[in-house]
């Protein structure tokens, strides 16, 4: 295995980085923990969950969805298009299903050694960490205890879960909105817990999708002027609706589009509740001092970025975003790539695909320099990040750009390689425990 690549994970970002070294005559192996391909949207939405960005903006360029599909596809249709990818590009065959890794570690010789669950290790030229960012729960900690049922929105299937219910969904994103409106047509009633003042978006504006609107090549300045214009036509100003004043610029969170909500919230059918100051049996107590009983909670708090299977000294996450150049590589190793950690202003798909075509040519580029690539671009200006927001045509621009640039980037590395020869990744010990004999790959 010491000239093949590993990939984890098979979802969206996983598939098109497989897809890329295929096509580049990378030999690789790929590792999904579940049963199938598709990652969230086979194992971790609910089932009417729709796309927020539109079918245009999260479709890969090179594999447009089936032209039946709407504007912002279902999730069993986004499930099926991933099978319709994975067929297409004939990528399953590389795939072990319901392989874990569970530890990937430099080793020597700079090649990689990875451990799956069942106790079987193996060692790679490289690793390509694909395995999203929507699973590792995040919980906010309370006063008190709660006596009735209460789960993460990553654990919502169906409406029959809030069926009948007093609920409390916390939180003011995606979810909390899509299952805020749920609960207000089953349930026996609905609060929203929320803490700051947030910006709600529209799914469509004129007629189109508002992810069309995102590919123009205006400043970012005059798009933010632009849809503070748009915003205040057609959602108004959110203290309407009972939220807090938003004290953030637009472009600062990952938006929340969803207007169903807001007319659930006109009709009475949503009530807007501030932060949670503690939990007392079944009832919930409030910062403004109001109670409410309740029978569900549902904590659509939020995901931690999480990568349980890399030693502290390679898991480095800040806030939500992790410290690598450009988008996936670090300085100071080479042979691993953090990618799809980050969280584009439109679809994934028009934006991952583009971006593992250009890691697998980078990939060859490191195969002729010695040095770590992220070291190469630190070199050339490159900063490290200090958000998980990226706008999508400012992000496609700079992989246009990086293209263009491989040929400088080898000229820098072996620049590097005469100035600091002989670089190897440090090794980091892994904990050796009993391996069993199961065939992984």
């Amino acid at each position: 295995m010491k000239d093949h690549y590993l990939i984890i994970g098979a979802g969206p970002v996983g598939l098109a980085t497989a897809k890329s070294l295929k096509l580049a005559g990378i030999p690789y192996h790929q590792a999904e923990a579940d049963d199938d391909v598709g990652g969230n949207w086979y194992h971790g939405v609910y089932q009417t969950a729709n796309i927020l960005s539109s079918r245009k903006a999260t479709e890969y360029p090179d594999f447009p969805m089936p032209a039946d599909y709407p504007d912002f596809p279902s999730a069993a249709q986004m499930y099926a298009y991933y099978k319709l990818y994975t067929d297409h590009y004939q990528l399953a065959a590389n795939i072990q299903f319901n392989t874990k890794v569970t530890s990937v570690v430099p080793a020597e010789d700079n090649l990689w050694s990875v451990r799956f669950e069942n106790g079987t290790t193996r060692s790679y030229k490289g690793v390509m960490v694909c395995n999203g960012h929507h699973w590792s729960k995040r919980y906010p900690s309370y006063a008190g205890e709660f006596s009735g049922e209460s789960f993460h929105s990553k654990d919502y299937k169906s409406p029959e879960q809030l069926r009948g219910k007093r609920v409390l969904v916390i939180g003011a994103g995606n979810s909390a909105f899509d299952i805020s409106s749920e609960a207000a047509r089953v349930g026996r009633s609905c609060f929203m817990s929320v803490r700051k003042g947030i910006w709600i978006f529209p799914k469509t504006f004129l007629g189109k999708p508002l992810s069309a609107f995102q590919g123009s090549v205006l400043p970012q300045w005059l798009k933010m002027r632009l849809a503070k214009v748009m915003l205040k036509l057609a959602v108004g100003d959110p203290r309407e609706y009972g939220f807090p004043k938003p004290t953030i610029r637009l472009d600062e969170r990952h938006p929340t589009i969803n207007t169903d909500t807001l007319i659930n919230i006109k009709n009475g059918r949503i009530k807007v509740k501030g932060a949670v100051k503690g939990l007392a049996g079944s009832s919930v107590e409030f910062e403004d001092g109001s109670r409410e009983e309740i029978d569900t909670i549902v904590y659509a708090t939020g995901f931690n970025v999480d990568f349980p299977f890399l030693p502290p000294p390679l898991s480095r996450v800040e806030k939500s975003f992790v410290k690598v150049y450009g988008y996936g590589m670090y300085d100071d190793y080479k042979g691993i790539y953090i990618i799809g950690w980050f969280q584009p202003r439109g679809g994934v798909g028009s934006l991952v695909g583009p971006y593992a075509d250009l890691i697998a040519e980078m990939i060859k580029l490191q195969h002729n320099i010695n040095t770590p690539l992220g070291r190469v671009l630190r070199e050339m200006g490159e900063k490290l990040p200090n958000t998980h927001l990226f706008g999508g045509p400012e992000f496609l621009k700079w992989v246009e750009k990086k293209k263009r640039q491989l040929k400088k980037m080898q000229k820098i590395g072996e620049k590097l390689d005469t100035r600091e020869p002989g670089f190897k990744n440090i090794p980091i010990k892994e904990e050796r425990k009993e391996t069993i004999n199961v065939k992984v790959f």
